[in-house]
């Protein structure tokens, strides 16, 4: 390598150091930024700094701005960074932003909500707000609702669809099917002991077939959620799964958001951004209740999966939530406990109920959206979950 070249990569680590240690005398690089790198350094330096305004260009010096609590600041600072950084760093700057300064009240302006980058933990801080919304901002904030709403039906409706019409069939096979329902590669996997070597084929004394899932009914989906502010992610995404698996003929899906009080919004399933309207995150929990109202709901115990979405922090009483819980599966239910449904990461839950939950043969267990197919594909073929 050359004298230049080692000239170069000395100066353009000297650079990343600068970018990360954020300036002043006491980095040590003596490195003075100039152009896109000082705009995204003041970008940064305006969330993680603190003190000065929103989108201010500097050269040097250590990083002293701040977005105050000007709309204008803001909503300039938000084009900034949508410029200089990629969309998912983008998403994480937003949401520091929104906790560490304050900013949630801005959210509640037009040009606000016209200039952040969506996404569920936005959807989330929105519907919180939703009480507190002006009707100037409302239609604004729920066209970025919807927004968010449709990525998320586009990325996970296809996928879902598919696992849950072949895990349908699967659990609905009969056996004496119509010729156009027979399942031929396990009806002649259970007849090869009736294979005729000189006539080389299989005589089919037993017939399996697929039942007709997408004709009727053929089970029945219980979702139940927990609409406490810690909860907001696995909202937005039990809403989206819920229309989901709405439009499904063979599904009888029922939606129910809860705190203290009970919320059936099964009838706004055809809208995702309905349901999540109809929300009010914040508030108590009353798991016990909940359960008890989704319990007076079940007409076809052997046929229906129950979902509880929550944390587990119950606020009613606990031994009758346990009680039900029991009642549920002894009676032929489903029970799947979700302590989250989304790509948060490991939640904070009440350790002493997911543990009775398990004791009841109803593991608790947090799962991302991608796994959650599979999760309700498991149950409604009644075999174990694919618990990670």
């Amino acid at each position: 390598m050359s004298g230049t070249d080692v000239g170069a990569a000395g100066g353009e680590r000297l650079r990343r150091w600068r970018m990360v240690l954020g300036g002043g005398d006491a980095d040590g690089t003596g490195c003075a930024l100039t152009g896109r790198d000082a705009a995204m350094d003041a970008a940064l330096g305006a969330l993680y700094g603190g003190g000065g305004e929103a989108g201010s260009r500097r050269t040097s010096g250590a990083r002293s701005a701040g977005l105050g609590g000007s709309a204008p600041n803001v909503a300039r600072w938000l084009g900034d960074i949508r410029t200089y950084f990629p969309s998912s760093v983008v998403q994480v700057m937003q949401r520091d932003a929104i906790e560490r300064l304050g900013l949630a009240a801005l959210l509640l302006e037009p040009e606000m909500l016209e200039a952040v980058e969506p996404d569920v933990h936005l959807v989330g801080t929105l519907l919180s707000l939703n009480k507190a919304m002006p009707e100037t901002t409302k239609e604004t904030a729920r066209a970025v609702v919807r927004k968010v709403v449709e990525q998320l039906e586009k990325k996970l409706a296809a996928r879902t669809r598919a696992t849950l019409t072949g895990a349908l069939d699967r659990s609905a096979r009969i056996s004496r099917p119509r010729h156009h329902d027979i399942d031929w590669n396990r009806t002649i996997q259970a007849n090869l002991k009736n294979y005729l070597p000189e006539y080389r084929t299989v005589v089919p004394e037993r017939l399996i077939g697929y039942g007709r899932a997408a004709r009727s009914v053929k089970k029945e989906v219980i979702l139940c959620i927990d609409q406490s502010g810690s909860m907001a992610a696995s909202v937005v995404y039990a809403s989206v799964f819920g229309a989901v698996l709405a439009s499904m003929r063979s599904i009888a899906t029922r939606l129910v958001v809860f705190d203290t009080a009970i919320v059936d919004l099964t009838d706004q399933l055809d809208d995702p951004v309905d349901v999540l309207f109809g929300t009010q995150l914040g508030g108590g929990t009353d798991i016990n209740r909940a359960l008890a109202y989704c319990q007076s709901k079940i007409t076809r115990p052997a046929d229906t999966v129950v979902v509880l979405i929550s944390d587990l922090y119950e606020g009613g009483i606990r031994n009758e939530m346990l009680k039900r819980v029991a009642a549920m599966k002894g009676a032929g239910v489903e029970f799947v406990t979700l302590l989250a449904l989304s790509d948060e990461g490991a939640p904070a839950y009440d350790r002493e109920h997911a543990a009775a939950l398990a004791a009841l043969g109803a593991p608790a267990f947090a799962c991302t959206p991608d796994l959650f197919p599979e999760v309700m594909a498991a149950a409604l073929e009644k075999r174990p979950l694919p618990i990670p």
